[in-house]
């Protein structure tokens, strides 16, 4: 082994060693904490296990953080050993640099213990707000004894890594003279490919993972239903870090777009609540006996009304989805509430709109919302999230984890040779996947709540060869549209034949629409409006095609009327079978839409702002003559808009 490492270039040698010293103390910061939070192992089943994993995702996290003090002095000795310039001052310097850089990390550890032991959270920039009066804050470290440990054990790991580095570098130091005997053309080799896997493995490091989507994010520390042991395995240096990259990204600016009491006002007015300090919240009383049924929620991707041939399209691309709308409830007036996929996940399962820019569930801390699956989840139910891909990108896994979900299926569950893409399986080989998936649960003797993500009607376009399938339309974004809607078919005849299926009630809408045909205005409409279709042969009796305008928001309240649970909303939904609105509104990033049944208004955020009448395209600016209508359709959305930030950034998104 010692002849082994001798081979390796000494400042590969020296860089490996100081990450595993980072590492260890790293890790004794988390064992700190462990020891801080003893009490939280009470409520875990398999502790063991449990925080094993989480120690497994802390190594992950310090290697990321690692990676990022670790990366440039590599460069830089990997360099200067090209031009042989492997010199003990530069060491030296290499070395004061480094151990500058950890104390900084290892002050942020420290600070870490007694800030998650407060605020049950890993440590973010809201600790800078100690020092908008550092007098006050450092009088309640030092009148705090707890809070002095922290500053030993501070103190006792700076003073241990300062002797462990300085070891290395000694070793280090006397080892350089060695390698200039060595032959020129073998040393430059030797030291090309070293380095280039050094830097390779490094950049792997910081990176965190290996799949395309997404590199690690806070999310991929919620690996299990329970707070405390996916938040041990975070690294505070990483939450801090993204905290403030949260913050001064422009995309998560809160909305400015009225005074947010005449907002909460106009909101709760619009929803017949009377009039007080918090929009929104009205008890639902539910009924004597709840249907207590399945819920299968697929959301499609891309799948814009405009595809349908019940609202206008004559390439026939969807006649399964056509035949479904016509066998219970068909809601015809229903928009997605943002252009992203993000948004569509987010407002169906938790019935808040899509804040312009912000991304809901990109966050360093994430929130809590009531929503389906913690409602569904307070009423005995199963909740599973199944999709055909990386279940890290958008930070989807970790939120979802962190608001009732039970289990996540993914890319990373499925045989490797069905993953044909960035995008992983196809639609149908998911849904193949999911039936037995779904009937275990049923054998537990309790309902389950089931949510799909479709993905193969979005680039790359893949239409499998090994099925029983070929498209009419030769255009692939035709055809795979055809695809996606024989995938649906084909989940509904696989599931129809389940004993769970009769007690099932099925629904379908899109993460956002498209850009279908000709689109005369700058805020395509296809791009918001979508199908919502409700689908229960068994349970529901008739067939209905309901005009009343509605979007995302509204599937959460909706299904909880079907259901017939009492419960309470908290959110801008409504319930679409016994409620109307005046409006719809929607948003695309730096545009925000209203509806009704004659009029679209659509405002910018640049303060532009126009009305027309849509049902036939009309690119005429009505504003002038309907400012009356469009003062009250702006005045609705931002009034809707508005109170739902406020709800968010006053923590009143969860059930208290």
């Amino acid at each position: 082994m010692k002849r082994f490492l001798s081979k390796i270039p000494v400042q590969i040698r020296y860089i490996g060693s100081i990450y595993l010293i980072g590492i260890m103390f790293f890790t004794l910061f988390r064992l700190v904490l462990l020891f801080t939070e003893i009490k939280q192992l009470q409520i875990l089943p398999d502790k063991f296990t449990l925080i094993s994993k989480a120690f497994f995702m802390g190594w992950r996290f310090d290697t990321v953080i690692s990676g990022y003090l670790l990366f440039f002095p590599l460069l830089i000795l990997c360099v200067a050993s090209f031009f042989r310039f492997n010199k003990a001052l530069l060491y030296k310097i290499i070395h004061v640099f480094l151990f500058i850089l950890y104390v900084f990390a290892f002050l942020i550890c420290a600070i870490d213990i007694p800030f998650f032991n407060y605020y049950f959270s890993r440590l973010t920039i809201v600790v800078l707000s100690w020092m908008q009066n550092a007098s006050f804050g450092f009088k309640m470290i030092f009148e705090e004894m707890s809070y002095l440990i922290y500053l030993f054990v501070f103190i006792a790991v700076c003073t241990g890594f300062y002797f462990s580095i300085s070891f290395i570098k000694r070793r280090i130091i006397k080892d350089i003279n060695d390698i200039v005997h060595e032959n020129k053309m073998r040393y430059f080799i030797k030291l090309f490919l070293f380095s280039l896997l050094a830097l390779a493995i490094m950049f792997l490091g910081i990176r965190g993972r290996i799949e395309k989507k997404s590199p690690i994010k806070v999310g991929t520390a919620y690996f299990s239903n329970y707070a405390f042991p996916n938040q041990l395995g975070l690294n505070p240096v990483f939450t801090f870090i993204q905290s403030y990259l949260d913050k001064i990204n422009p995309e998560n600016e809160s909305l400015h777009l009225m005074d947010e009491k005449q907002a909460i006002y106009n909101a709760n007015q619009y929803m017949n609540i009377p009039d007080g300090n918090i929009p929104f919240v009205r008890e639902i009383k539910g009924n004597e006996q709840p249907l207590y049924a399945n819920v299968v929620l697929v959301i499609m991707e891309s799948m814009s009304a405009n595809k349908m041939a019940r609202y206008g399209n004559t390439k026939n691309l969807t006649p399964f989805l056509d035949s479904l709308a016509s066998v219970n409830y068909c809601f015809d007036n229903f928009y997605s509430a943002g252009i992203h996929t993000f948004n569509g996940i987010f407002s169906t399962l938790f019935s808040y709109p899509a804040l312009l820019k912000q991304h809901p569930m990109n966050g360093t801390v994430i929130p809590q919302y009531t929503g389906l699956s913690n409602t569904l989840k307070g009423c005995g139910y199963q909740n599973i999230y199944i999709t055909t891909h990386d279940e890290q990108f958008d930070n989807v896994s970790g939120f979802l984890h962190a608001n009732g979900f039970d289990k996540i299926i993914s890319q990373k569950d499925y045989p490797s040779a069905k993953v044909l893409s960035t995008l992983g399986v196809p639609d149908h080989y998911m849904f193949e996947y999911a039936i037995p998936v779904l009937k275990d649960m049923y054998a537990h003797q309790k309902p389950f709540f089931a949510t799909f993500m479709t993905a193969s009607d979005h680039g790359p376009y893949i239409i499998p060869e090994d099925i029983d399938f070929k498209p009419r339309n030769k255009d692939i974004h035709e055809g795979i549209v055809e695809y996606a809607d024989w995938a649906i078919h084909h989940f509904i005849d696989i599931a129809s034949q389940q004993t769970w299926f009769d007690n099932t009630i099925f629904v379908f809408l899109a993460d956002h629409g498209a850009v279908v045909g000709s689109n005369v205005y700058d805020m395509p409409i296809s791009y918001n409006h979508i199908p919502l279709i409700v689908y229960a042969p068994k349970l529901l009796k008739t067939a209905q095609a309901i005009q009343n305008f509605g979007g995302q928001i509204d599937v959460y309240p909706t299904i909880m009327g079907l259901l017939g649970y009492k419960y309470v909303n908290n959110t801008p939904g409504v319930d679409l079978l016994k409620e109307n609105r005046p409006f719809m509104f929607f948003s695309a990033d730096d545009k925000i839409g209203c509806t009704n049944q004659e009029f679209f208004y659509v405002y910018k955020t640049n303060g532009s702002e126009s009305l027309y009448k849509y049902k036939n395209q009309d690119t005429h600016d009505y504003l002038p003559q309907h400012k009356a209508i469009a003062d009250s359709m702006k005045t609705y959305a931002f009034s809707m808009l508005q109170a739902s930030q406020w709800m968010k950034s006053n923590n009143k998104t969860a059930k208290k």
